[in-house]
């Protein structure tokens, strides 16, 4: 009895390990060689928004502008027109209020010296900028004393600052409103995407795709838009410093030449 469960046993195992063989054969059989890796696709042409397009840049600027939403981008747009305007006009009228202010410091020495104050007054006059409406202030006051003519150039210095840096907080205003108008789309289209998963009760990518891509748009939008105005910005204030720098050092001759002159 015992051999005859003993063999029935082995039997038992023998077809087992049988069994298992054939499907490891099977199995290796059934593995298919890897298929061999494709060649890269070539780089396609892209746009400034990484995506392949024939249209011309302007086409593709407008077809984002409708894309990224009007109530938002005509803010944005708004604010680089309205911001450029300032900004040309600024940098206009730095350039054109610049003087070669030693020149100008020779000319009055030899009005002075030719014709007296009254000489001198009609060159400052004549001559556009700044510099030279400082040094008329100081003329008009030039019989008071040197004090009273350093008085009046440093009044009539600050009002000069003042002109030159209109304009300025306008600009300012506009870097700091472009961005944020675009976080706000940006905000605006995450709710939208929100609003679409729940009405959708999904969170495929079609789904929240519309409203992500609103988001994006008009922060890209806005960021541009405050990088170009602050370079403006930057440039605008750095001729400033260049102006009062010259008009702070032409005043400093200028007040020696009339201690000089009242002098004789």
């Amino acid at each position: 009895m015992f051999l005859a469960v003993a063999g029935l046993m082995a039997i038992t195992a023998q077809n087992a390990v049988a069994q298992d063989q054939q499907t490891e054969g099977n199995a290796t059989e059934q593995v298919a060689p890897a298929p061999a890796p494709e060649e890269a696709a070539p780089a396609a042409d892209q746009n400034i928004f990484n995506q392949k397009s024939d249209k011309p840049l302007y086409q593709q600027i407008k077809t984002k502008f409708i894309e990224g939403g009007p109530a938002f981008m005509v803010w944005v747009v708004l604010c680089l027109i309205l911001g450029l305007a300032i900004a040309i006009e600024r940098l206009i009228y730095l350039f054109s209020s610049t003087t070669d202010t030693k020149k100008l410091l020779t000319k009055v020495e030899d009005a002075l010296n030719e014709g007296g104050i009254e000489k001198a007054k009609e060159v400052c006059r004549d001559t556009k900028g700044p510099v030279a409406s400082i040094f008329y202030q100081g003329l008009l006051h030039s019989d008071e004393g040197v004090e009273a003519v350093e008085k009046n150039i440093t009044a009539y210095g600050g009002v000069q600052m003042g002109q030159l840096e209109s304009g300025l907080s306008w600009i300012a205003l506009f870097i700091a409103l472009a961005p944020m108008l675009g976080f706000l789309g940006t905000v605006v289209g995450m709710v939208s995407a929100f609003d679409a998963i729940e009405a959708a009760g999904d969170i495929s990518p079609t789904v929240v795709a519309g409203g992500i891509k609103v988001a994006l748009i008009t922060t890209i939008a806005g960021l541009i838009v405050a990088i170009i105005l602050q370079i403006f910005y930057n440039i605008i204030v750095a001729k400033i410093d260049s102006l009062v720098n010259s008009m702070e050092d032409a005043s400093i001759n200028f007040v020696d030449l009339i201690t000089k002159n009242n002098k004789k």
